[in-house]
């Protein structure tokens, strides 16, 4: 086995943290056995090498770890060393300085045994990771054993409870509730003449993009098609400006959204500006998307939520959507364009508004929830 090197004293800052925290990120020797020069770490081929990693229990912000060992020497082992990295290609950190610590340290504890930590684990993110056994030494010092395997795995999706906190966060800033009678698509007019000519007349769902919450499990996973429903406050009807295109598809609330469709609630955020998004999803009952929505997001009641809600007045069905956030509504099933009108918009087509494959603020306060990143 290698000499070890002298390792600080059992009362410097790093001894410290180490005592005090069951996971902290640590500097150790990577992968391939280099070492800092001052890492105080030795390999010794008596302790045994991990083997058989399994990971399981994945969440958005956890994952459960576990191997097999050869018992020689296995009554030693007083800590294990995980090493654990996003997985990135080969150019990404060439500028990293290379002794920024990414390890992790934990008292040996029966397996499997739980990672969790929204400070360096985030959603929907590909991860690396391999373990090392250590023995910590009455002088402070570590000896370790090799590297086990590297294996992959991939964090989950915001779960329920997770976007039923994004939900009370997007409550609370909605505003008061104002009338609405359309829901409105805007694309090129190429859009529009493509759907007639080879989708018989219907608009066809397509799988949602990747903007808003990376741990949104919408992204990426359902088809629909987007609308807005927003209206001007001063005129009540949509604004005449759009980032989408300059012909609009305009067609009657109660066509989509009516006591025959469920409402959820999928994803808020925004994109380092002032005014927040707030994604909804309409699904006819029973349908496709319905069920997928139905395994993953939060449902609201139709009549009664904060920010769109149907309801009947007087025998007619009337509509409200909320002031204070810029709704996007997906609906999962095809929509035919003899429901609804197409025709050019009189305003200008601000593509800054644009939230295609827009990435969410990580920093503000309003809209993220203490989980990943």
């Amino acid at each position: 086995p290698r000499l070890a090197h002298t390792m600080s004293s059992p009362t410097s800052p790093c001894e410290e943290v180490i005592k005090n925290l069951s996971l902290e990120a640590i500097q150790l020797c990577d992968r391939d056995g280099n070492k800092s020069q001052d890492s105080g770490i030795a390999e010794m081929e008596e302790l045994p090498v991990p083997h058989n990693i399994k990971i399981s229990n994945i969440t958005c912000d956890s994952f459960k770890i576990s191997w097999e060992m050869d018992s020689k020497s296995k009554d030693r082992i007083t800590h294990y060393f995980i090493d654990l990295n996003k997985k990135e290609n080969k150019n990404s950190n060439k500028f990293k300085h290379k002794d920024v610590p990414t390890k992790l340290v934990a008292k040996a504890v029966p397996l499997p045994m739980t990672v969790r930590g929204h400070w360096f684990l985030s959603p929907r993110t590909e991860y690396t990771v391999a373990v090392q056994t250590a023995s910590k030494q009455v002088d402070g010092d570590y000896v370790v054993s090799e590297w086990s395997e590297i294996i992959e795995f991939c964090t989950a999706d915001y779960s329920k409870v997770h976007l039923t906190q994004l939900l009370e966060k997007a409550e609370v800033i909605a505003g008061r509730m104002l009338k609405l009678s359309v829901f409105y698509r805007n694309q090129h007019k190429e859009y529009f003449d493509y759907t007639r000519e080879h989708h018989g007349n219907a608009m066809q769902p397509s799988v949602k993009d990747n903007s808003g919450s990376h741990g949104s499990p919408i992204s990426g996973k359902l088809e629909g098609i987007f609308f807005s429903c927003n209206t001007e406050f001063n005129t009540g009807k949509p604004p005449q400006d759009s980032p989408y295109g300059r012909y609009r598809f305009e067609i009657a609330a109660e066509k989509l959204f009516n006591p025959n469709t469920n409402l959820y609630f999928g994803d808020f955020y925004c994109m380092y500006t002032a005014y927040h998004y707030v994604i909804l999803v309409i699904a006819p009952v029973g349908s496709p998307g319905d069920e997928f929505c139905k395994q993953r997001l939060p449902q609201l009641n139709i009549k009664d939520n904060k920010f769109l809600t149907c309801d009947e007045e007087g025998g007619v069905m009337v509509y409200h959507h909320a002031q204070d956030v810029i709704l996007e509504v997906i609906y999962t099933d095809p929509v035919d364009l003899s429901l609804g009108t197409v025709a050019e918009i009189t305003g200008h087509q601000l593509m800054s508004l644009s939230t295609a494959n827009a990435k969410k603020d990580p920093s503000c306060k309003t809209c993220n929830i203490s989980v990943g990143r």
